[in-house]
């Protein structure tokens, strides 16, 4: 047995798809306690503000981080997002523009959404990426190693993506819509934490189906055995097709349920979205608001 599989041999995270569904069951039966205007904030205040489209360009992007500095004076009682999220080649125009304090810059790279390109393509990707100014990397693991069971070259890439973005946090997608199981999206959370993530992120919300909250208990509960085992925090950040308020107040029950409050900050939960933002702030204005 080598060391992926014993790291993978060493997990007792449930992964019975029955008793996945209870546990997330109880959890969602007492979700709406935390629907309170203080977790409304946190949760706007937790997003990465995403904006990947095949019609992104350099004055759309500024347009984009131009609305978040303009968010601080039209809503000063409420906090920022946690960051914008980018193509990896939209760093720099995001770090020209943005003006506010606290929002960080973050970037899809390393052949997003599908991970199929050549290993040095991602690596230099990350690495010019970080250079632009990102402060965040997202990244997507390589399915097609993890389903070959081919996890020697689909750890040394995760690593090498790693040393690339230097002191840029790490998030590694695991595409957890084409993972489908517990047992999968369990074996791909333990390889991620192996390598060295920051975080562990469900879905690209751009091929597969997005996040599902089986598959976010399942990831915090890898978080927490991971902590227990190593004394190490890895964050988690839900994404693909949280769309409303009542749906990202459930992942915020689910992260408060398994890992508690000392993972709900910014430096451990993010949740990555488009929408959100919007259904967030008329959750908490008590109107529609249409702003990003």
């Amino acid at each position: 047995m080598d060391r992926y599989q014993e790291a993978l041999a060493a997990s007792r995270v449930p992964v019975s798809e029955e008793v996945v569904r209870a546990e997330v069951a109880k959890i969602v039966e007492k979700s709406s306690e935390y629907n309170t205007p203080e977790v409304l904030r946190f949760l706007l205040s937790s997003i990465d503000l995403t904006t990947l489209s095949t019609t992104d360009s350099v004055s759309s992007v500024a347009a984009f981080t131009a609305r978040v500095n303009d968010f601080d004076n039209d809503y000063p009682h409420l906090p920022n997002v946690a960051a914008i999220c980018v193509y990896s080649n939209f760093a720099e125009v995001v770090r020209a523009n943005l003006d506010v304090p606290g929002v960080d810059v973050a970037v899809v790279a390393g052949g997003f959404p599908s991970s199929q390109t050549f290993a040095a393509v991602k690596i230099a990707d990350c690495s010019l990426a970080v250079a632009g100014g990102a402060d965040e990397v997202d990244i997507v693991m390589n399915l097609g190693y993890f389903f070959d069971e081919n996890y020697e070259d689909l750890c040394d890439e995760i690593i090498e993506q790693k040393h690339a973005v230097k002191n840029a946090k790490l998030k590694v997608i695991l595409e957890t819509g084409a993972l489908r199981t517990p047992e999968n999206i369990k074996r791909a959370s333990v390889l991620a934490m192996y390598c060295d993530a920051d975080f562990i992120k469900t879905s690209t919300g751009k091929i597969y189906e997005g996040a599902s909250l089986e598959a976010a208990w399942v990831m915090c509960r890898c978080i927490k055995e991971y902590y227990e085992a190593t004394g190490r925090k890895v964050g988690f950040k839900p994404a693909g097709g949280v769309r409303t308020a009542d749906e990202a107040v459930k992942y915020y029950a689910v992260v408060k349920e398994v890992l508690g409050d000392e993972w709900l900050n910014h430096n451990l939960f993010r949740i990555g979205a488009s929408s959100l933002a919007n259904s967030l702030l008329s959750a908490i204005e008590g109107e529609e608001v249409k702003y990003f």
